[in-house]
């Protein structure tokens, strides 16, 4: 069965739809570059009028798959980049997707799961979906997303969660502008079906158009410096995932022990 289910409606609604849910959805390279390869083909493709983003099984997807975290542990750090490049030009490309998108969250999303989220332009969950960026528990930090989460959440709730990993419910995530609605896990797909009922009653090009103002207009620094960004980033994950930290944060993980520097906090 494949990991992504792709489909194209009559209607120009395209859909990527996560299909590993014994895996909680979790990413891998060969899903990330299936991911790549399905985005590459619809943006290009003038039937599409809205991208979905979905997932099958309890979870929305928990972030990185575990064999594939345990083959990292191995890589160089040039290894490492290009697992990171590839991550990297996946957001991208969910980011200017020409059409709108649309990701309808239908359980929890840790890690690069929240980077799924925070980078379509409308975002459904239902109320028991939880969320939580972990990786500096791991001694690395959400370095290829963090673009895209800041730009949802805000520095300031960034602070909170990138630096401490919790968890937050998805009515903190309304709150914190990650999610644009929560609700009932019953009632997901009708919300999802009136929101792509308003996209697409919208003219297309205006649409299009939309998407390229709002980026300019909310200061991002054009295509050349993103590009120069990402690249950073792509490093900067590539880096600490061969540290000394990094090493030692993923291994604590795979092994389900504490890491070095856990302590035991204070009552």
């Amino acid at each position: 069965m494949a990991d992504l289910i792709t489909v194209l409606s009559a209607s120009g609604v395209a859909r990527l739809t996560l299909n590993r849910a014994a895996r909680h959805n979790a990413f891998d390279d060969a899903l990330v570059a299936a991911l790549n390869e399905a985005l590459a083909a619809w943006s290009s493709d003038p039937r599409v009028r809205v991208l979905v983003l979905d997932a099958n099984g309890p979870s929305f997807s928990a972030g990185a798959d575990l064999d594939w975290m345990r083959r990292t542990v191995g890589y160089s750090e040039a290894e490492n980049l290009q697992d990171a490049r590839a991550l990297a030009r996946l957001l991208q490309q969910l980011d200017e997707f020409p059409a709108p998108t649309l990701a309808l969250v239908q359980g929890s999303a840790y890690g690069g799961g929240v980077g799924l989220v925070a980078t379509c332009d409308v975002a459904l969950a239902v109320e028991t979906a939880r969320f939580a960026l972990t990786e500096v528990r791991l001694g690395l930090v959400p370095a290829v997303i963090s673009p895209y989460v800041i730009a949802a959440m805000g520095a300031r709730a960034c602070r909170r969660y990138m630096l401490s990993g919790e968890v937050f419910d998805a009515r903190a995530g309304l709150s914190l502008g990650l999610l644009h609605e929560v609700v009932a896990a019953g009632e997901l797909a009708a919300a999802g079906e009136r929101v792509i009922d308003a996209l697409l009653a919208a003219a297309p090009d205006a649409q299009r158009i939309a998407k390229r103002l709002i980026a300019r207009v909310a200061g991002e620094s054009g295509a050349a410096g993103r590009a120069v960004q990402r690249e950073e980033l792509s490093q900067l994950i590539a880096a600490l995932r061969v540290s000394q930290e990094g090493q030692e944060g993923l291994a604590a993980f795979l092994a389900r022990r504490a890491p070095r520097w856990a302590g035991k906090g204070s009552s």
